[in-house]
């Protein structure tokens, strides 16, 4: 598959299995996220990756951030849950710089770039993926207890495993966005 087609077959796998990344393939991916276009070299972004026990510290994170939001009983139960939906979950948050030349929104798209970087690359080596964010990427809660300050943003969460099942059907007719051409 050349690569134009493997950027046009790319799409999410919301069900996720072991194995996850190995540290090699891990690397390779945080490499790739390293790699996105980065005005004045400021890698405004900060990866945690959760596995394991990781997993169900996020969760509980998650747990109180429901209960502390006011979320329904349903939400509350579910949100231990969450991270434990793919055996690796990457939390992608900003690092924001004061720059003269590149303003937090530049920074903030570096940072969606590393992800996707980070989802291309896992997909090159065998991996699936989905990318989230839902409103535990929004509360205070989570971002204080995964040490995000409060003018920063946490960008998504990377669930990253092996494709448990076939990934869902997705017309493989791309249609163009809509866009001027001014000549």
């Amino acid at each position: 598959m050349d690569f134009v087609d493997f950027l046009l077959a790319r799409s999410s796998m919301p069900r996720l299995q072991a194995p996850a990344p190995d540290q090699h393939t891990l690397n390779t991916m945080l490499q790739a996220a390293a790699s996105v276009p980065d005005h004045a070299g400021l890698k405004p972004w900060h990866f945690i990756v959760c596995e394991g026990l990781g997993l169900k510290r996020l969760g509980d994170i998650f747990e109180q951030a429901a209960i502390d939001n006011d979320l329904s009983e349903r939400d509350i139960a579910r949100a231990p849950e969450l991270p434990l939906r793919a055996p690796m979950v990457v939390v992608i948050t900003t690092r924001l710089t004061e720059h003269p030349k590149v303003p937090a929104s530049e920074q903030f798209s570096a940072a969606s770039c590393a992800v996707y970087a980070m989802q291309l690359a896992a997909r090159a080596k065998g991996f699936d993926s989905i990318w989230r964010t839902g409103p535990y990427a929004h509360f205070d809660q989570v971002k204080q207890a995964l040490g995000v300050a409060e003018s920063e943003h946490i960008v998504g969460f990377l669930y990253v495993g092996t494709a448990q099942g076939e990934s869902p059907q997705r017309s493989r007719e791309v249609s163009l966005p809509t866009y001027e051409q001014w000549r």
